[in-house]
């Protein structure tokens, strides 16, 4: 299994808002992402669903720096 096939797997999440944003980030702007990006992105897919829509979609913000950049990416390109 490649990467992107890999990582395309764990974009599947329990709500469809993130499924879609996750997949449309992976799509679009990850090949953007240097080495220290694509890790902060293999730890935002750990990261629970409602965690996720909290930064995503509330404004919350993750207390991992490397987290807090890439969601202030994703949200700030990708969310409608």
């Amino acid at each position: 299994m490649s990467e992107l096939s890999r990582l395309r797997w764990r974009c599947r999440r329990g709500m469809r808002e993130l499924d879609l944003l996750l997949e449309r980030f992976l799509d679009q702007g990850y090949g953007e992402l240097d080495a220290e990006g694509r890790a902060a992105f293999d730890r935002l897919l750990d990261c629970q669903d409602d965690d996720l829509f909290g930064w995503f979609y509330q404004g919350e913000v993750p207390d991992d720096a490397g987290l807090e950049r890439l969601v202030a990416r994703i949200r700030d390109r990708y969310t409608a």
